[in-house]
């Protein structure tokens, strides 16, 4: 009785792993000038997100946060896919895929 106490996973375990992956990509994103690093920044929110709508789902026994989920990583890709050829064109055009020095629309 005791190990299954100490070994159960509750809500709370869900959420901070979530927060920890929210903070960790809101850092990449306010913090890097890479454009992938800040793709990845992206990708650890959405991920957070998923989790909360998974754990949410979980403990209130409704589907709608799997729905929710499966649409987040839907979204997900398809943000990827575009962003990494935008990222690409800007490297074609620029030969950096640092942002800050990304200052035209056309050169």
């Amino acid at each position: 009785m005791l190990t299954q106490q100490l070994l159960s996973i509750g809500v709370n375990h869900f959420l901070t792993i979530s927060v920890i992956l929210f903070g960790l990509g809101m850092f990449a994103v306010m913090t890097r000038k890479n454009a992938i690093v800040i793709l990845m920044g992206v990708e650890l929110i959405l991920n957070a997100a998923n989790i909360n709508f998974l754990t949410f789902s979980k403990y209130n026994g409704g589907m709608e946060g799997v729905m929710f989920s499966l649409f987040v990583i839907v979204l997900a890709a398809a943000e990827a896919a575009i962003a990494l050829a935008i990222v690409i064109n800007i490297f074609k055009t620029f030969k950096t895929v640092d942002v800050s020095s990304v200052d035209t629309m056309k050169e």
